[in-house]
């Protein structure tokens, strides 16, 4: 909570501000009362009706008074908490993309969408309630106490009574309360991801028929989190009951004494109704502070939660001690030896070694799950290979700064984010690039055509996800994107599936005569895609299984032979050229 509450030190002035003139108005309305009871007790007796009147006048100030600032301070309040809030949800988005590839994997995509959303939600409404009641409640609290004592120390000792029991029960209910909504964030986050599971792959799931199912595992988690969030919340309404039940007997109490008090000439009628008022101000006081700490339970689970990712340490922008010095070894790429594991069990990558200069063409082929997208992550650096080295021209990756690093790459993924934007600014993608350069990359990846077969061209508006183009179209649109920024080197994982053979070979023509310079990675799960490049990695299971040029596969690695076989329709086709 402590780093939530330093985003309020810009506002200082401001809360200070609208501090005194909420602390202005609690006061206005603390004065009520007594002057009630001095207009019942001292001025109606003296018949002076001019007096009633100038003391009418003074409460209707008050009132004003009372009415006005707390109108302000509550705007004022507001407006602070919207832009502190505003600030946290700023620097959380701009922590998580920050975020390494293993601590996005550790908070998972759910979690951190309900960090910055409902987590910040309730941040937003603890800063705002906290500086309203903060300062109300408990002034009218003290000053109703104080004033109650001033009034009748015998009264007000019943009243006395009650609070301790009151704060024990307060103090009790929410130190159980914060652990119970910590529990209701989790499930939230787990239903989230299966929200965003069934939105994102609504097509799939109607087209498998698992509508039924889906329901089911949603209806389980949303019982889940409702189950939780009764428990949460019915457990911190228990101190409304008890407040009311406490406070409600001590009202009987000051009654009841009261009566005896006025019987005997021991205190007068005034005072018992401003203490029946008095008791009303402490009892919504309680109240409120009631509130107040049902709202930090819910805002300090919240707070642990945003602190935790925007305290997550930053990955390192300068080499690490173990980064190998640089190599001038000819390669555009060099693998040495290479391993990695996602979770430290089981590897996802075992002893990969190659090189490839540059200018030239890599094909990566294997089985799902055979640790082609891996390799081209770790080339990355998306993860931190467990041994090994990777070089791009003799440097070690780990010592090429980020942004450098990511600037050499031009990557399209098989399906990728498309935006509610133009096709101009989807390949642009806010890197500000020349209009020729975008040109000149939707040439190459056989996009131009039916652009500019559009009314609009390059300014055609496209849906989110790009849904009112062909699966075809996107993907030509992603190559583009990836080569409008000149990659040194050009990643097309799976990007060509949606293509026909004669498009797909009109789009490697173009990349070897119109970016000759430009190295590239083809991952593909055809053959005649890979088959003229310049070297092809075979994966199985994590392992290097085959090397070297489409020829020499076909001579030397069996998994690579059958799948060409399969897939070109006989060993003689296969092998030529």
């Amino acid at each position: 909570m402590r780093r939530i509450l330093s985003y309020l030190q810009p506002y200082v002035a401001a809360m200070t501000l609208g501090l005194v003139i909420k602390f202005v108005g609690t006061i206005m309305d603390l004065l009520l009362p007594w002057i009630l009871a001095h207009v019942i007790d001292d001025v109606v007796p003296t018949g002076s009706v001019a007096a009633i009147y100038l003391w009418g006048v003074a409460m209707l100030a008050c009132s004003g008074v009372a009415v006005v600032g707390n109108v302000v301070a509550n705007r004022m309040a507001s407006r602070v908490s919207r832009d502190a809030t505003r600030l946290i949800r700023r620097d959380l988005f701009a922590k998580i993309t920050r975020l390494s590839s293993r601590q996005m994997d550790a908070f998972t995509t759910p979690s951190l969408i309900s960090r910055l959303t409902s987590d910040t939600y309730n941040m937003n409404a603890f800063l705002g309630r906290i500086q309203r009641l903060g300062v109300r409640a408990p002034i009218l609290l003290l000053g109703g106490v104080t004033v109650t004592l001033l009034l009748d120390v015998n009264l007000s000792l019943v009243l006395l009574s009650t609070l301790p029991l009151l704060a024990a029960g307060i103090v009790f209910i929410s130190r159980r309360g914060v652990p119970l909504y910590g529990l209701v964030r989790e499930a939230g986050d787990r239903m989230v991801r299966i929200v965003r599971d069934n939105v994102t792959g609504i097509r799939v799931i109607k087209a498998l028929s698992r509508t039924g199912y889906e329901k089911q595992r949603f209806a389980g988690i949303n019982e889940e989190l409702s189950a939780k969030e009764t428990r949460a919340s019915s457990f911190m309404a228990a101190t409304n009951p008890l407040m009311n039940l406490l406070l409600n007997l001590g009202l009987t109490g000051v009654i009841v004494a009261g009566a005896f008090l006025v019987q005997a000439n021991r205190t007068e009628p005034g005072k018992i109704i401003a203490f029946l008022t008095y008791f009303t101000i402490i009892l919504n006081a309680l109240l409120s502070v009631n509130r107040m700490f049902v709202l930090y339970s819910q805002a300090s689970a919240s707070a642990a939660r945003i602190e935790e990712v925007l305290e997550a340490p930053e990955e390192e922008e300068t080499p690490p001690q173990d980064a190998l010095p640089a190599q001038d070894t000819g390669d555009h790429i060099r693998f040495e030896d290479v391993s990695f594991s996602y979770s430290g069990q089981g590897a996802a990558l075992s002893h990969i070694s190659f090189s490839i200069g540059h200018g030239k063409t890599l094909g990566v082929m294997g089985a799902t799950g055979s640790g082609k997208t891996t390799l081209m992550q770790l080339l990355q650096r998306f993860y931190p290979v467990d041994s090994g080295v990777i070089r791009i021209d003799g440097r070690d990756v780990r010592a090429i700064p980020a942004d450098e690093l990511h600037r050499m790459f031009g990557v399209a993924f098989q399906s990728d984010a498309f935006f509610a934007d133009t096709i101009l600014e989807n390949i642009d993608l806010g890197r500000g690039l020349p209009r020729e350069q975008i040109e000149r990359a939707a040439r190459c990846a056989q996009a131009a055509p039916f652009i500019e077969a559009l009314p609009d061209g390059y300014a055609h508006m496209l849906t989110a996800k790009a849904t009112n183009l062909s699966g075809g179209q996107r993907q030509r649109l992603l190559i583009a994107r990836a080569l409008a920024g000149n990659p040194q080197i050009l990643i097309l994982d799976d990007s060509s599936s949606a293509l026909d053979y004669r498009t797909d070979a009109a789009l490697r023509s173009a990349l070897r005569t119109m970016y000759p310079d430009t190295t590239t990675v083809l991952i593909a799960q055809r053959v005649s895609t890979v088959r003229r490049a310049d070297l092809i990695l075979v994966l199985e299971e994590g392992e290097a299984v085959g090397l070297g040029t489409h020829e020499e596969l076909m001579r030397t690695c069996e998994p690579y032979r059958e799948t060409a076989l399969l897939q070109m329709g006989g060993e003689d086709d296969a092998a030529q050229g």
